[in-house]
């Protein structure tokens, strides 16, 4: 009996010790699959990619590194794939990531359409989007998500700013060059309601395919439009391309301004400071602009050798919040995730005391910068002057003129 009684007490400490266990370290159970699978899609070979591409991915394993590599105790994984700019092969990456490969996360997501397609199968899947490189602003408008966050910049943040400052000064008749896809529509529809909004006229517009070699059937009609000012509502590749064949035809020599809403530091490492000088636009990021920033661009120069662009930073700054919002949710569940990234703020070297809104959208400060003349440059990368900080609840659409359906109105 004795016997009995003993091994009954011992039965029972040991039942009570595992269960202290388990209510000391409840989250690990809500990690699903024992692990936090992150995938970056993004263009790693073609005309994006030095904005975004492998900088990205490597963003996205420096992030998952300087958490530790592990989140409520269970490893991080991060992975990436090439979406080629074609929605069927970024869709088909997503849904087989999600179906086959347990991942938790999509980061990046470059070209805005694919970003559409991921956002209705993320929304439907119950998984996290975390976009910083597409403009549509479609992502935070009657496309949101529960689960998606738009991060770097949109088309409206872009475009108000620059546009409205031409105007003030004088600069009243717009032409735009578009590419014809979905972000070039939304940015085209975006600087058009600015440019009328405050006074201004659009005298024509003209759509180029993605990916052009060759500009000059677009902009040649710009020029003859005799506007003050040409909008380049496109980017990466086809944006430096319109640059540099633009000043080849006398366009700016003559007179006519451009503005370029959607650059990056990229853009103008690819043109040089002698094409590029004295273009403005706004920025969500810039490598030398504090402490922090150059602690952060030095590390990622040590591996890429090349300095972050937004994008890329963007990717580091998003993960790092959603990674931060899993541990004080204590799940990896993507709603409940999702929500926890709506309540904390973002501070980091990316943004001070930025927020997601319910619509997605995460509201930071943004920089209207001008790149420097080749006098005015210290050296490789030192590309922008600082002309003033854009408070981010004047960057970004107002949430009461949000089409988002979770906004309450």
């Amino acid at each position: 009996m004795r016997k009995a009684v003993s091994t009954l007490k011992y039965g029972l400490a040991a039942a009570l010790c595992l269960g202290s266990v388990a209510a000391a370290v409840p989250a690990l159970a809500q990690v699903s699959d024992d692990k936090v699978k992150i995938g970056v899609l993004t263009d790693m070979s073609g005309q994006w990619a030095d904005m975004n591409g492998p900088g990205s991915l490597l963003a996205a394993q420096m992030a998952a590194a300087d958490f530790g590599g592990k989140v409520l105790g269970k490893p991080i994984e991060i992975i990436g794939a090439d979406h080629l700019h074609k929605a069927d092969v970024g869709v088909g990456i997503a849904r087989r990531w999600i179906e086959n490969e347990q991942v938790d996360a999509i980061s990046d997501v470059t070209n805005s359409a694919i970003a559409l397609a991921v956002q209705q199968l993320t929304r439907e899947k119950d998984r996290v989007a975390l976009f910083s490189s597409p403009g549509t602003t479609d992502l935070t408008g009657k496309q949101c998500s529960p689960t998606g966050v738009q991060w770097v910049y949109d088309n409206y943040s872009n475009a108000i700013g620059p546009i409205k400052a031409l105007i003030d000064k004088g600069n009243d008749t717009f032409f735009i060059v578009t590419a014809d896809f979905a972000f070039g529509h939304s940015l085209e529809k975006i600087a058009s309601e600015a440019i009328k909004a405050n006074g201004g006229k659009v005298v024509g517009s003209i759509r180029h395919p993605f990916g052009a070699n060759d500009l000059s059937a677009f902009l040649l009609p710009a020029q003859a439009s005799k506007a003050k000012v040409i909008v380049l509502a496109t980017a990466g590749k086809d944006m430096t391309t319109a640059i540099k064949q633009a000043s080849e035809f006398g366009i700016t020599a003559g007179g006519q301004i451009l503005t370029a809403p959607v650059m990056f530091i990229s853009d103008v490492h690819a043109l040089g400071l002698d094409t590029a000088q004295g273009i403005s636009f706004i920025e969500g990021f810039y490598w030398d602009q504090n402490d922090e920033t150059r602690a952060f661009a030095k590390r990622f120069y040590e591996q890429r050798k090349a300095m972050p662009t937004a994008l890329q930073a963007g990717v580091y700054s998003s993960i790092t919040h959603y990674l931060k919002a899993i541990e004080a949710a204590g799940t990896d569940e993507a709603k409940a995730v999702s929500a926890k990234m709506r309540e904390l703020p973002v501070n980091d070297f990316f943004a001070k005391n930025g927020k997601v809104r319910e619509d997605g959208r995460m509201v930071h400060d943004m920089l209207l910068v001008q790149v420097k003349k080749p006098s005015e440059s210290k050296g490789p990368w030192d590309y922008y002057t600082i002309v003033a900080t854009v408070p981010g609840d004047q960057a970004f659409l107002p949430l009461d003129k949000s089409e988002c359906s979770l906004v309450k109105k």
